[in-house]
């Protein structure tokens, strides 16, 4: 069995995390006609105003105040028909009005909802509310997970190990490189690795996701090819009415059915064939050069045209670019190639936040993967 920690311990102190969390978690199922929201107009760490959700107690349970984190908020609105820029300004701006019609909403729409919740350590009426969920929110939670696909990755012979984990308000997130399937990629001293993602959201912001990565091991970039599994936490309207019904012994063989289901995932895609066809594709995508006469500020603004970029979002592009070029293997002025560009895009990862990683990587996939006719936009000058 493979040790597939790294030397700064990340996997270690993730678990650690998840131990000390999951002491404090709580879920209730409730009417919203039986909730009631409320928004204070002060703030106790001066970042504006923040609501609450009260759970009025019945038959001796105490009543439930719970503070709303970013993510529920944002919940709460959409839940509501209120697009989340205008539900922070009305917060912010018009409590009082807010919390009347979101909580007449409540009364007159009334629907079963999921809570997710932390518990405030030494004091049993208050937690912070983190998710707010359709009642037929399967939970698989990140301890599932983790029991799911750990075991396998320290089987595998491809001897994964610990790249980088995180867990946000959003989503956990781990990703490893394999210390035995590496490969030359597109450019001199350009060794490549195989690598493998997972990802888990216990608060409705994303499906369990196992994806692979190429990761290019002098700049420690990572490439999510479009190989990648999700499994819905959401059932569907037509099972919904069934899993209502169902008894936790039920729900938890349902769950014990996934956790083999990704077993078998993971373990699939720790195959060298899968690694090789993207070693492939990256000498393919070098072949596409790009003319010295077209400038790289060009190349970029044209790139994110094509991939619908924001201005930002195609600024921190070009100092991927230009970031890329600087290292290793781009010596003695080599032209740009669309290799290199995937590079540049995925290379705007390691100055992201942890919820936007994906974004870029798989960003790197799409620009690995652009039809020809795509890419002759890209290649040209303005």
């Amino acid at each position: 069995m493979h040790n597939i920690e790294n030397q700064d311990n990340t996997l270690s102190n993730l678990l650690r995390t998840i131990q000390e969390t999951n002491s404090l978690k709580q879920d209730y199922i409730a009417p919203t006609s039986e909730l009631q929201l409320r928004t204070p107009v002060w703030s106790d760490d001066n970042s504006g105003n923040k609501s609450e959700i009260v759970m009025e107690g019945a038959g001796g349970v105490p009543t439930k105040i719970l503070k709303v984190n970013d993510l529920c908020f944002d919940q709460i609105a959409q839940k509501n028909g209120f697009d989340t820029r205008t539900a922070k300004r009305l917060q912010q701006q018009y409590p009082v009005e807010f919390d009347n019609i979101m909580n007449a909403i409540w009364q007159k729409e009334p629907s079963k909802r999921m809570i997710r919740t932390y518990d405030i350590v030494g004091s049993p009426n208050y937690g912070t509310a983190r998710a707010f969920l359709s009642d037929r929110f399967k939970t698989f939670d990140n301890t599932d997970l983790l029991e799911a696909c750990v075991p396998q990755l320290m089987e595998s012979e491809a001897s994964w190990k610990i790249v980088t984990a995180a867990i946000t308000e959003k989503k956990m997130y781990i990703k490893l490189k394999s210390e035995l399937l590496k490969g030359a990629g597109a450019n001199v001293n350009d060794i490549m690795a195989h690598g493998i993602g997972i990802s888990n959201s216990e608060t409705g912001a994303g499906s369990i996701n196992v994806h692979e990565i190429c990761w290019t091991l002098i700049c420690n970039n990572g490439m999510q090819n479009q190989k990648q599994t999700r499994k819905a936490h959401i059932t569907s309207a037509r099972e919904g009415d069934s899993w209502n019904i169902l008894t936790d012994e039920t729900k938890q063989a349902d769950n014990h059915s996934l956790k083999l289901q990704l077993r078998d995932i993971v373990g699939s895609y720790s195959s060298r064939e899968s690694f090789d066809e993207n070693l492939e594709k990256f000498r393919m995508a070098a072949q596409d050069v790009i003319p010295a006469e077209v400038d790289k500020t060009d190349v970029v603004e044209n790139l994110g045209k094509v991939l619908s970029l924001s201005k930002k979002e195609t600024s921190s592009v070009l100092n991927g670019l230009l970031d890329t070029i600087g290292q290793a293997g781009y010596e003695n002025d080599q032209p740009l190639n669309r290799a290199t560009m995937v590079n540049a895009v995925t290379a705007v990862a390691h100055k992201a936040e942890a919820d936007d990683v994906d974004f870029w990587q798989r960003l790197g996939g799409q620009v690995l993967d652009l039809k020809k006719s795509d890419w002759n936009r890209v290649a040209v000058a303005a």
